[in-house]
């Protein structure tokens, strides 16, 4: 495998090009169910395939969410496996939703998983956790660099028991999320079009202007959709920062499958909304 242009990169020009959209990939049993497929490795495979036949060569993101996978044992991860591997091969990036968060040679392990280039799970940039200490990311930051690939780093996320740690104030005035947010600027600087180390960032959250999102690089925006915030809602949540801000939506369009042309129709209908509302801001 040759070397890749830095995640950044790639993104800003996957956007440009596609739109500004990430589906997540979520196969959790209630939407097997929808899809009138059943809850077992035919009904992942079935689900999954869909998914990628129907949206690879046109959405620009993808995120797994690999617990829905790995629920099903090594025959899940060989469903996600192939995924992974068409997805980019249809030209799309992929976001590997693992948050995954360790110390030492544990945390190199996990990065290995992901951001490996000769690993079958090699994706274009990897969600990861902080909170054993922003350090404790080096060996994915390190092997993201090496391989081209990104991170998305939890920083100020959607879920109402975040704030508790992320809004946590430090004996220098800074929340956590602020200072999560300071370390991904430092990542990025210099970089253009955009730095490779994100932050995940909920689009629920209303006004953030207390925070610096403009870290030069993509802020990862769960809760476009079933959770409530749309694509109008983007320029009041992150300001200046919009034009980098990569929307997630799930169930907002995977409940239009198994209709592949629902599905396309629901991506496409996103991107548009996003664009607009981009260019509004």
């Amino acid at each position: 495998m040759s070397a890749l242009e830095p995640f950044g990169t790639r993104l800003r020009h996957a956007m440009d090009e596609r739109g500004p959209l990430c589906v997540g990939i979520d196969p959790h049993a209630s939407l097997l169910s929808a899809w009138g497929l059943n809850d077992d490795i035919a009904g992942l495979e079935r689900f999954t395939r869909t998914v990628v036949d129907s949206l690879a060569g046109t959405v620009a993101v993808f995120k797994p969410q690999i617990a829905f996978f790995e629920r099903f044992g090594s025959r899940g991860i060989a469903v996600l496996e192939k995924a992974v591997e068409e997805l980019r091969a249809a030209g799309a990036l992929v976001v590997m939703d693992a948050k995954r968060g360790d110390i030492g040679s544990t945390m190199a392990a996990y990065a290995e998983t992901f951001l490996h280039k000769d690993s079958p799970l090699f994706s274009d940039a990897l969600t990861v956790s902080p909170y054993l200490g922003y350090g404790s990311l080096k060996p994915a930051v390190d092997l993201a660099r090496e391989n081209g690939a990104g991170l998305f780093v939890l920083a100020l996320t959607s879920n109402p028991e975040g704030a508790e740690v992320q809004h946590a104030v430090r004996e220098d005035g800074r929340t956590v999320g602020a200072t999560v947010l300071g370390h991904l600027a430092a990542e990025n600087a210099g970089e253009t079009p955009l730095g490779s180390f994100g932050a995940v960032v909920g689009a629920t959250l209303g006004d953030l202007s207390s925070y610096d999102l403009a870290i030069n690089g993509p802020l990862l925006a769960p809760g476009i959709g079933a959770q409530g915030a749309t694509p109008a809602d983007l320029p009041g949540v992150f300001g200046a920062a919009v034009g980098n801000v990569v929307p997630n939506v799930s169930r907002g369009v995977l409940r239009y499958g198994p209709d592949a042309a629902g599905l396309r129709e629901a991506a496409e209908r996103f991107a548009a909304e996003v664009r607009e509302a981009v260019a509004a801001a």
